[in-house]
């Protein structure tokens, strides 16, 4: 089969817009959340989110196409252009019908969802919709777009795994690949979820932290008094080519897909398995996919959302495949990016392939006490990013419905 490398990445996210911004915030700690500013959220139990920052939609796309797409189309084609132009593509000497568009999101358009139905619900008895309501929101929306723009007419769909979405994407954008179905696939997951119905679906659910009088540290990944996740929004994208093909055009290439796994929890509607059996079970395939030991991954960017039930679910899955092994370094970037959904692997992706690439460990954020169960089982990364040595770096995403994706990345070497 053919080896699959990274050679290009792009992101738009709550502490940076750019690939190089994202990873520089990462490493200094930065911190994304801040008051709503999209709504007036002040009637909600959560009042608080990691909102993308200055973001101008027509500096990657035209006007009459900003009101054509929903938001989570705006940050994916902003964090595919990027990542294009980080692998130096040129379409024009490529084989497009062999080029494609595999993308993640959990929601779609979802503010567009939003509001349609609270105009028409304002409105008389006509009922009138806008003429692009349909596609604005429909997920597989993004990947087609970003087709038409570059003329791509290769393998195109959307994976929709809940917060699973985008390393469902990017594990099968990596078998494609290695099958030899595709040159080279872009990949990645958007989302844009920071609205009224999101806030306040996931806030009847209790998913959400309501920590409002002290917000800064509400998203805490291990800590013994976590309460909830924080709501992000933004967009991770990578592109995926064959060794040869990117060898074959020159490319840069900052990574390799050593290997990923599939699991389910088969357990809840909404929380993970109490013993971590899907976290387990799909970051056991990973390792078997790779075909490497358990002591070979120096780092994990845990799934880890500062949920109650959700970290502990994923760190006995830890413990029960990598055992305790103060060797194995773990962080919880979502401390600083919140949970950005269906986009969260993609943009946690980057972040795995950025430390196999410069062996540098982001830390977690605002975590005061590990939960004492696990104090003393790894190696936490907390307040200050390390440098380290790293051959391949794990990224787990678990998704609402007990989806499990965990990919593995590896330092390319020749």
């Amino acid at each position: 089969m053919n080896r699959v490398v990274v050679t290009g990445v792009g992101a738009i996210t709550p502490i940076g817009n750019n690939a190089n911004e994202f990873w520089s915030a990462l490493l200094a700690g930065k911190n994304g959340v801040g008051p709503i500013t999209k709504f007036d959220a002040k009637a909600f139990k959560t009042r608080f989110a990691c909102e993308v920052k200055n973001f101008d939609p027509t500096k990657y796309m035209e006007r009459p196409e900003v009101r054509k797409y929903d938001l989570f189309t705006h940050y994916a084609l902003a964090a595919v252009k990027e990542a294009l132009e980080q692998a130096e593509v040129n379409f024009e000497q490529l084989d497009r019908d062999r080029i494609g568009v595999i993308w993640g999101s959990g929601n779609g358009g979802i503010e567009t969802f939003q509001n349609q139905v609270l105009e028409f619900g304002a409105g008389g008895e006509i009922p009138l919709f806008n003429p692009f309501f349909v596609p604005k929101l429909i997920v597989n929306i993004c990947p087609g777009i970003i087709a038409m723009k570059y003329g791509l007419r290769g393998i195109n769909f959307a994976t929709v795994s809940a917060c699973a979405s985008s390393n469902m994407a990017m594990i099968d954008a990596f078998n494609y690949i290695r099958w030899g179905k595709a040159n080279m696939i872009i990949t990645g997951g958007s989302e844009a979820a920071i609205t009224k119905s999101a806030i306040g679906g996931f806030g009847a659910l209790k998913a959400l932290s309501t920590q409002n009088d002290d917000y800064e540290n509400a998203s805490r990944p291990f800590d013994a008094n976590r309460n909830g996740f924080v709501m992000g929004e933004g967009a991770g994208a990578i592109i995926l080519e064959s060794l040869e093909h990117a060898q074959a055009r020159k490319a840069p290439i900052f990574a390799e897909i050593a290997g990923a796994g599939m699991a389910a929890d088969a357990y809840h509607l909404t929380g993970s398995h109490p013993e971590g059996l899907g976290a387990y079970l799909g970051m056991k395939a990973a390792l078997e996919d790779a075909q490497i030991d358990a002591s070979k991954v120096g780092y994990i960017n845990a799934h880890a959302t500062s949920t109650p039930n959700g970290d502990i679910s994923e760190l006995k899955g830890i413990e029960r495949l990598f055992g305790a092994n103060k060797q194995l370094s773990i962080s919880g970037t979502k401390s600083m990016t919140g949970h950005l959904l269906g986009a969260a692997g993609a943009i946690e992706g980057v972040a795995a392939i950025k430390a196999v690439e410069t062996n540098s460990i982001p830390p977690t954020i605002n975590t005061q006490a590990i939960d004492l169960e696990f104090a003393d089982k790894f190696d936490f990364v907390l307040d200050k990013s390390i440098s380290k040595e790293l051959e391949y770096a794990m990224s787990n995403t678990f998704g609402f419905g007990g989806q499990i994706g965990s990919v593995i990345f590896k330092k390319y070497a020749t």
